[in-house]
């Protein structure tokens, strides 16, 4: 046991616990900022060297702590932060808002679903019983995949003041809520509407995942959802 415990002691000395503190500071500003934040934003932000902000945020990419977007225009929470986030069952909602949830269900065919945000995750509060999410994990890790994950990104985009851009950004700006077709399965979509506090802070959303051609020309739909999420609003401030 001893030699145990002198091996982990120097293995940690020879990490340097305060690289470990450095990098943890990273990815929390990471979470803070929200996607698409820059190295130099975050080496000014932090008073921290743009060559060591650059070391940290490389080895949290290549630790799947962090994702560089798409477009090399900034950083992301990765893989392993939104698997570690899962893994924690956020508390069930009150029984109010189930009522009301419930309540949209018996009115749609298909899956209504209520997931929460907390800066850049997302999770899934209440998931429908007879209608399971395709893969909840993916979901909270690829915001751009879902209608739920393109509601927050926009959402953040706004809050920044950020360019809107082209894409599924400026479409659910301008619309208000947002639409995913195709990218969990090719016959299925989702339409996802925001839930917000009094503040008009973005909370939680309320989405139906069902068949394609109900998303591209979603009618009732629009009005069902747009409801129920009004009505969630002062329950989940």
């Amino acid at each position: 046991m001893a030699g145990e415990r002198g091996a982990v002691e120097s293995g940690l000395h020879a990490r340097q616990p305060k690289a470990i503190h450095s990098a943890f500071t990273v990815l929390e500003e990471v979470a803070r900022c929200g996607p698409g934040v820059t190295a130099r934003e975050i080496s000014a932000s932090l008073r921290m060297s743009r060559a060591t902000a650059y070391r940290l945020l490389n080895l949290l990419v290549q630790e799947e702590y962090l994702v560089r977007l798409g477009d090399l225009s900034g950083f992301a929470l990765g893989r392993k932060v939104a698997e570690l986030a899962h893994l924690v069952a956020p508390p069930r909602p009150p029984q109010a808002v189930r009522d009301i949830v419930a309540s949209v269900r018996e009115h749609l065919r298909g899956g209504v679903h209520l997931v929460g945000y907390a800066g850049s995750t997302l999770r899934v509060l209440d998931e429908d019983p007879e209608y399971r999410l395709t893969d909840a994990a993916k979901l909270s890790r690829d915001l751009e995949l879902s209608a739920m994950g393109r509601l927050l990104l926009a959402d953040l985009r706004r809050e920044a003041g950020a360019d809107a851009g082209a894409g599924f950004v400026a479409e659910t700006i301008a619309r208000g809520f947002a639409v995913q077709t195709g990218s969990f399965d090719p016959a299925r979509g989702c339409l996802a509407f925001p839930i917000r506090d009094g503040d008009g802070r973005l909370v939680a959303s309320l989405s139906l995942c069902t068949a394609r051609e109900r998303v591209e020309h979603p009618g009732r739909l629009l009005d069902e959802l747009r409801d129920g999420a009004a009505r969630l609003g002062p329950l989940l401030s």
